[in-house]
């Protein structure tokens, strides 16, 4: 009988032993060793891409808050889309040749846009290896909610 899970849970914070705990996490969910992309069998789930949930924030960016990695479909992307549009959330995009900087570059955007008033409820990052994007480099869309 194989499995799936579609989803993982950690409590982190953005210390270097916090984005060292994420950084395992998301190696094990892409190796497989975590089956949110494949299943308890190793094989692969099509249609399902994965994301970076955080909730539950102790003291806004500068406490711990639970990172959840899930597994979505398309239309995730176009709901996330439709509440950006209406205000729920505010829409950051970044792009370049590695996954780490590209993601760097959109939560620059967010630290460092005067505008926002973060919610702090709930918040979510897709990347995109190249190899997914038609244009070949690495894309970052974070989704940020507001107040």
């Amino acid at each position: 009988m194989s499995y799936r899970l579609s989803a993982v849970t950690l409590r982190a914070d953005n210390s270097p032993q916090g984005m060292a705990a994420i950084g395992q996490l998301w190696e094990d969910v892409q190796s497989g060793k975590i089956p949110l992309l494949f299943d308890s069998q190793g094989a692969f789930q099509p249609g399902l891409s994965p994301i970076s949930r955080y909730s539950k924030y102790e003291n806004g960016q500068a406490g711990a808050y639970d990172l959840t990695i899930l597994t979505v479909s398309a239309g995730f992307f176009a709901e996330m889309d439709a509440k950006a549009a209406s205000g729920l959330y505010r829409k950051y995009e970044a792009e370049g040749d590695d996954l780490t900087s590209c993601a760097q570059a959109a939560w620059k955007q967010v630290w460092g846009d005067a505008s926002l008033h973060r919610a702090y409820t709930e918040d979510y990052e897709s990347t995109v290896p190249a190899e997914y994007a038609k244009d070949g480099k690495c894309h970052c869309y974070l989704y940020i909610a507001v107040k």
